[in-house]
């Protein structure tokens, strides 16, 4: 019997959020989107659902260090993605693990904050990331709160946004996305070292946002580990992303998550005679 290509595998770093809106299983779910099959490292256990976050707890550090290792020892990891890291020990030990794989494709999502605000790190938690996380990336997505956080400047306006993304790109990543959808007209500022691109998108009608963040992340190293540039998985990774918003659906009673699957059903759709529905990536 003939056997299924081996699909890509690729690393989650994250902390595991039970509404299953972001975090590990987000991150799963979009690998499997785009035909990737996913392992994942955890790094803390949040108590939320969707709507609040009550507490985030650390795994300890040398349990993550070893979940890590052991995955590394068994399979062929294509790419990583970091997430929320749970403090700054377990920002030490995902650098150590790390930092000897330098051909590896990471995308670092910058997670200082859970998106109901709930905040969880000092700043020299803060600087630690910076040192220890940041050289790590190839490609960085920070929103335009964590960016601030990061520089220690205002990042509210588009032009700020477009400051941040020079001043990250300086300090190691070589391809940097600043996300703002907290602006009147969401933008995000794409910027590789020469040149700098802004995307915009209209604002989504639905609340079902919860996990944005993650979901874009793990898109772009989806599109990374399957051969393409960087700048092209950002761009395919925000048409991915505005698709599974459009056709979310509610889950609780607060910001629902993403529809991540939505090409499975589409599939059976067409399987089934239904019409291909087209969709165009937004720039």
């Amino acid at each position: 019997m003939a056997q299924n290509p081996t699909k890509p595998v690729v690393l989650t770093i994250a902390g595991i959020d039970p509404s299953g809106a972001a975090g590990i299983l987000s991150d799963l779910k979009t690998f499997a989107a785009h035909d990737c099959y996913g392992v994942a490292a955890a790094t803390a256990i949040t108590v939320q659902n969707t709507c609040e976050a009550r507490r985030i707890v650390a795994v300890d550090a040398e349990v993550v260090e070893q979940q890590i290792q052991t995955l590394f020892d068994d399979v062929a990891i294509a790419g990583v993605k970091v997430g929320l890291l749970g403090g700054r020990k377990n920002m030490e030990a995902v650098a150590r693990s790390l930092s000897g794989r330098r051909g590896l494709p990471v995308v670092v999502d910058v997670v200082l904050r859970l998106e109901s605000g709930l905040e969880y790190l000092g700043k020299p938690d803060v600087e630690v990331f910076k040192r220890a996380i940041l050289p790590l990336a190839r490609v960085l997505t920070a929103s335009a709160a964590d960016a601030e956080r990061l520089l220690g400047l205002p990042v509210t306006t588009l032009e700020e946004m477009k400051g941040a993304a020079k001043l990250l790109y300086e300090q190691g990543p070589p391809h940097v996305v600043i996300t703002g959808s907290h602006l009147e007209k969401p933008a995000d500022v794409d910027y590789d070292g020469q040149e700098l691109q802004v995307f915009t998108s209209p604002r989504a009608e639905l609340q079902h946002l919860h996990g944005v963040g993650c979901t874009f992340a793990a898109a772009i190293l989806a599109n990374l580990v399957h051969g393409q540039g960087a700048r092209e998985s950002v761009v395919l990774a925000k048409a991915y992303v505005s698709q599974a918003i459009a056709r979310a659906y509610p889950v609780g009673n607060g910001r629902g998550a993403l529809n991540h699957l939505f090409r499975f059903a589409e599939s059976q759709a067409r399987s089934a005679g239904a019409p291909e529905p087209v969709a165009e990536p937004r720039a």
